[in-house]
């Protein structure tokens, strides 16, 4: 126990301490100057004398320590010389320094003529060290006997009797070795234990500290022991082991018992943990309740998982052993004996031993499931973690298959590994999901069997649909997007050449991502539109009748998940992106020879726009689509075509702005003149549309000419000009020369018009207009005879 006092006190202990050993030493120096053994032992004696303190910290002890230790040095080389010389001998020496009169002292100066004996050969050093580690326990005093133990280990450790040694000696000469450092060690222990039951309660975390600190001066036998040569396999299986486990478990000390199972892991080499890991394993389920078991048996396992990637050789023996069913058997009997161990303590614990496994024994998908299946016992009764520290080690246990097998598709044998993830809290749940979809990505992983895609999407349904009590609108707009964009991303690696299971795969897809609510479906819906449509391709040219439950892939079959699937769309509202979806589903269709279907998603297209689309941009986009669409389409019959064409033209009449309505308008010309081999060729109609677009682009000018005072810009009159040439050059009769000579003289006359504003832009894209004429006419051919006519000046 030490006495009360402040750091001041101590300090001045230790400067008292230490000027009480420079000033012996310095007789004592002057004493071996003049070779006076006498004198020399009395000084020596009464400079160990001050080693005798109980005032001092450990820390300040070693410092006392190390200054005793640097003269004792000194004092070994003067015995050494003093026997060499002959002026006294060895076993004198040994005996005379036991005439010192206080233990400590003499105890000290025993060791190091101990040292000098066994240097000497006059005696088997197996009976020196067995006579010095007997009398050492004449140091009961914890800190003292520490100390008095830690120098004899240090000047005997290059003496021992080791295979090779110098001061080998019989067959059982090893087994002396080996005994001497386990009873010093042990006796350490118990010194060191001993200590944290000193003093008063209240300084029983400062006595901890100060414990920490002396730790080392123990373990550092358990290194000696490490290094000596004729310990080999048997004796550290029959004796070192068990005599080390027998005191690690006895001295029921947790501080003790996690330093000395760390210290054996990591002094014995790994292949003697592989052989004795029954052994070593059956102590952890005796340690002390509060020890962190998970961090030790954490670093056995990476050691030995290591052990197996750096030497392949050796993985027969992993097997030979039995390793994963041990350390299984191990964890699962200290989790149990260790009733109050936390969750993250037991997750740790199966993130060690799936990271073992999928080192060790890779091949062995049933192992990885076992642990899984294990933490998912642990975890059971237990409602989602709210730990951060355990969902983090389940969100390293999940990840550890995806990083190790690169491939998504065998972690989805796992059975287990959607019953650990519903542990998981909502976030982590996405974060999770994210992951798993990063790795499909990053390996470019496709997934072919509607099987496992159901599987994949009961793993990422954090992603997919409204998890019970979360709230997507805490969710920050751009991690949302970004979320869901991996998901659509995720869609178009689902591929299965076969045509009947890549239906199955969009079926399935379909089912989840429709769960989706209406902030995910616009994100989500194209990827599945466009993957049907790849397949639609692919099946391009065949039809059949769609009836029961099981149907061949068909185009129609798939046209009719397409429909349901916009819809939805649709609904949510996204009217614009579903109109966009319909046309491109509508293009398709028209590829595959379908007209009743086309013409159906036509419908659905004019149905949106009329009952959803009330923005007068989004009417002009949609619009000019629906436009673009129809135009490419050629296997409306004339009555369904002039349908849709009477509808197109009629809503282009109708946007709210005239130049908009000018521009839809003339843009429908092109619906009644296509260049295809059968296509439609009504030049009176282009005609009508193009007229009607004057008369528009007339009445804007009007317009404005009564609203702002000037006649506005007459690009529109420029535009439709171009129109006028577009089709020229096509050959329709109804286009001659004088018309476009009147609209160019229309022009120019609203150009002059004193209500005009000139417009740099408008004048340069008349001006280009009329170069392009010119440039026609010099070009000469069919079409610049046509143009000749035509007066630009």
């Amino acid at each position: 126990m030490l006495p009360d006092g402040g750091a001041d006190d101590e300090e001045r202990w230790l400067a008292e301490g230490i000027a009480g050993v420079q000033q012996n030493a310095f007789y004592m120096h002057r004493a071996l100057d003049s070779n006076n053994l006498k004198d020399a032992l009395k000084y020596s004696a009464q400079m160990l004398s001050e080693l005798r303190t109980s005032r001092l910290s450990p820390h300040k002890y070693y410092d006392l320590y190390m200054r005793a230790f640097d003269e004792l040095r000194k004092l070994e080389m003067f015995f050494r010389e003093e026997t060499r010389r002959g002026s006294c001998s060895v076993v004198d020496l040994y005996e005379l320094v036991q005439h010192a009169g206080n233990v400590l002292p003499r105890l000290y100066l025993l060791c190091t003529v101990g040292s000098v004996y066994i240097k000497s050969k006059e005696a088997p050093a197996k009976d020196v060290l067995k006579d010095l580690v007997e009398m050492c326990r004449g140091i009961q005093h914890p800190l003292r006997g520490l100390f008095l133990r830690s120098y004899l280990s240090q000047i005997s450790r290059d003496k021992l009797p080791d295979i090779g040694s110098e001061y080998e000696g019989d067959a059982d000469s090893i087994n002396d070795a080996v005994e001497f450092v386990l009873q010093n060690f042990i006796e350490m222990n118990k010194l060191w234990v001993r200590m944290q039951h000193q003093g008063p309660v209240r300084e029983k975390e400062k006595r901890g500290k100060e414990r920490n600190e002396l730790r080392d001066l123990v373990g550092k036998n358990l290194h000696v022991l490490g290094q000596i040569e004729g310990v080999d396999l048997d004796m550290y299986k029959e004796t070192v082991l068990p005599r080390i486990l027998e005191q690690v478990v006895n001295c029921k000390d947790e501080l003790a018992q996690f330093y000395l199972m760390d210290c054996i892991i990591q002094v014995f080499p790994d292949e003697y943990h592989l052989q004795t890991l029954e052994t070593l394993l059956s102590a952890f389920p005796q340690l002390q309740p509060n020890v962190d078991i998970k961090t030790v048996l954490s670093q056995l396992m990476d050691r030995l998982s290591s052990y197996a990637a750096t030497s392949p050789e050796v993985l027969p023996e992993f097997l030979q052993v039995e390793a994963f069913a041990k350390f299984s058997n191990a964890i699962g009997k200290v989790i149990e004996a260790q009733v109050d161990m936390p969750v993250v303590g037991a997750v740790t614990l199966y993130v060690s031993l799936l990271t073992f496994t999928l080192r060790v024994h890779p091949d062995r998908l049933d192992y990885v499931d076992q642990v899984l299946g294990a933490c998912v016992k642990k975890l059971s009764g237990n409602a989602k973690l709210e730990d951060s520290r355990a969902t983090k080690q389940i969100v390293a246990l999940l990840s550890a298959p995806l990083e190790k097998y690169s491939n998504i598709v065998t972690a989805l044998e796992l059975s287990n590994y959607p019953r650990v993830m519903d542990y998981l809290d909502n976030s982590t749940t996405k974060v999770m999901a994210l992951v798993i979809i990063q790795s499909i990505m990053k390996n470019t992983t496709c997934i072919s069997t509607s099987d496992k895609i159901e599987a994949l999407f009961d793993l990422i349904k954090g992603l997919i649909i409204d998890m019970d009590g979360a709230q997507d609108g805490e969710l920050d707009d751009e991690d949302f997007k970004e979320e869901q964009n991996s998901v659509a991303r995720l869609i178009h690696m689902l591929h299965n050449d076969d045509h009947e299971e890549m239906l199955k795969i969009l079926c399935t897809v379909q089912k989840h991502i429709l769960q989706g609510g209406p902030k995910r479906l616009p994100f989500t819906v194209p990827s599945l539109v466009f993957s049907a449509l790849k397949l639609v391709r692919r099946l391009q040219g065949q039809d059949g009748d769609v009836t029961g439950e099981e149907v061949p892939a068909t185009p129609k079959k798939i046209f009719q998940i397409l429909h349901q699937t916009i819809e939805a769309l649709s609904c949510v509202p996204s009217p614009e992106l579903a109109l966009r979806l319909y046309l491109q589903c509508a293009e398709a269709a028209n590829d595959c020879d379908l007209e009743p279907v086309a013409y159906e998603f036509f419908t659905q297209a004019f149905i949106l726009y009329e009952e959803e689309i009330a923005d007068s941009k989004a009417q002009i986009t949609a619009i000019h689509l629906i436009i673009g669409t129809l135009q490419r389409m050629n296997i409306f019959g004339v009555e369904n075509r002039d349908t849709l064409t009477h509808k197109t033209t009629g809503y282009s009449a109708k946007l709210l702005k005239k130049p908009d309505q000018c521009r839809a308008v003339y843009a429908c010309s092109h619906l009644f003149w296509t260049d295809d081999q059968d296509g439609i060729m009504d030049g009176e109609r282009v005609l009508l549309c193009l007229k009607r677009a004057l008369r528009i682009a007339n009445a804007a000018q009007q317009m404005a000419n009564v609203t702002r005072g000037s006649s506005g810009s007459i690009a529109l009159f420029i535009e439709i000009l171009n129109k006028y040439l577009y089709f020229f050059e096509k050959g329709i009769p109804e286009i001659t020369n004088t018309v476009i000579q009147d609209l160019i003289e229309l022009i120019r006359t609203e150009k002059q018009s004193e209500n005009n504003v000139a417009d740099p832009s408008t004048e340069a894209f008349f001006a280009s207009t009329l170069r392009y004429i010119e440039f026609q006419k010099q070009k000469g051919g069919s079409i610049g005879e046509k143009y000749e006519q035509i007066k630009t000046t």
